[in-house]
């Protein structure tokens, strides 16, 4: 997982895909219960920063942090002349650190699936547990192994001017792992340019992370099929799945 990976899809993220509705809806499930009490957040994985321009402006002080210097640069670029307390920081998810502990930390649009390997989910919720103050929350959404065996190997296309995208996706029957060669083609005046990325996930059984939460410390844990917030062709029931946990009082991550 380079740093520069998400170059591109950083670029022109916000001009292609448009989800808002289908997580704003989750949302309203998986962290609208536990948001009257946050007063202070990070979103992990953050992109470029619009889920925590939203809830800064909801009053909550938010912390913003992704990998991609790319994904950096456009988040301080759409956070700057706000004036909304959004803190934007470039670290690994699995290391990360905030300057002070948080009320809760979010992951979304499949962002936690994107570390190198099955055990860096460990790491993470190692990292997230040590930012948040006991009695915090963590919601994330992951794609499952049925999201890889249903859809992923496939090929799709995205245009909007002056942009158009392709993804060739991959994935080996029976493994936990999947990949998308994306190929991009840039128009500028008359000319065009031509790049390419390439994205691997991975994913975990629902008891897996079970599991890792509670060693990491969390309890209370809570689970949501997608297929009720989406309602499309690419996300039939058990494709995805959101989770919330909260960081058990007086807990210890387990190193």
């Amino acid at each position: 997982m380079a740093s520069d990976t998400y170059r591109w899809l950083a670029r022109y993220y916000d001009h292609l895909f448009e989800f808002r509705r289908q997580f704003d809806t989750a949302r309203e499930s998986v962290i609208g219960p536990v948001l009257p009490e946050v007063k202070a957040a990070c979103d992990l994985c953050c992109g470029t920063g619009t889920l925590a321009l939203e809830l800064a402006a909801q009053g909550i002080e938010m912390y913003a942090v992704d990998l991609s210097p790319d994904m950096c640069k456009i988040a301080r670029k759409k956070v700057r002349g706000t004036g909304l307390p959004v803190h934007v920081i470039q670290a690994d998810m699995r290391a990360f650190v905030l300057p002070k502990q948080v009320d809760l930390v979010t992951c979304e649009f499949d962002a936690l699936n994107h570390v190198p390997h099955k055990r860096d989910l460990g790491r993470v919720l190692r990292s997230v547990a040590k930012a948040l103050r006991p009695g915090g929350h963590f919601a994330f959404d992951v794609n499952n192994r049925r999201a890889f065996e249903r859809v992923w190997a496939n090929t799709w296309f995205l245009e909007k001017d002056p942009v158009a995208m392709i993804m060739h996706g991959g994935h080996r029957r029976g493994s936990d792992r999947a990949w998308s060669d994306v190929e991009w083609f840039i128009r500028s005046g008359d000319k065009w340019s031509r790049h390419r990325e390439h994205i691997e996930e991975v994913c975990w059984s629902a008891a897996e992370i079970r599991s890792a939460l509670a060693v990491a410390g969390f309890d209370q844990v809570k689970a949501w099929d997608a297929a009720p917030f989406f309602e499309d062709a690419l996300t039939p029931a058990g494709n995805r799945t959101f989770w919330r946990a909260r960081l058990r009082p007086g807990a210890k991550a387990r190193a």
